[in-house]
């Protein structure tokens, strides 16, 4: 049963949250996550990663300003509750994607986000002027996040993949 329901929240503080939904841990079920979830926080302690924090109403959710998921599974086994699905399935639907503040955008060299991604998903197509610019390959974005942290303007997040846009490993 849930505790905190999200959308009476939200209606009271005068519609849906501000930007996109927040990341729940990976292989979690996302769709009944707030009925599913006690908020117990064995997740959150778990992750040695330290991206998995306690979120709107106490539930966990991952940020990925400090660092980056390995898939490493701490959170998954450390939950007492029935939120995981099968690690053999994708840990998430969640890619990568360039702002419009993208220093390379704007024509100063960086490639930070291009280098901090090991899953070598973040590439840069020169045009016209000899300015580059960030793509991601959602086949390849795994959605770890580790192109987040390491960019100087803030101009990369991770969130839901979009209809077409890949799905994640």
């Amino acid at each position: 049963m849930q505790d905190v329901d999200l959308s009476r929240r939200w209606f009271l503080r005068r519609g849906k949250p501000a930007g996109p939904q927040p990341v729940r841990p990976p292989w979690a079920e996302t769709e009944h996550f707030t009925d599913l979830c006690t908020r117990c926080g064995a997740c959150i302690a778990a992750c040695v990663d330290g991206v998995l924090v306690a979120g709107d109403g106490g539930f966990p959710e991952a940020v990925f300003e400090t660092g980056e998921c390995s898939f490493c599974g701490d959170c998954a086994n450390a939950c007492p509750e029935p939120i995981f699905v099968s690690r053999a399935l994708d840990p998430w639907q969640i890619v990568a994607s360039i702002g419009e503040a993208c220093l390379a955008a704007g024509g100063t060299y960086c490639r930070s986000c291009g280098d901090a991604c090991p899953e070598t998903a973040i590439g840069f197509e020169v045009t016209l002027g000899g300015r580059a610019k960030a793509q991601v390959d959602g086949e390849a974005c795994s959605g770890c996040g580790a192109c987040v942290s390491v960019c100087p303007v803030g101009a990369v997040r991770v969130a839901p993949a979009e209809e077409g846009a890949g799905h994640g490993r």
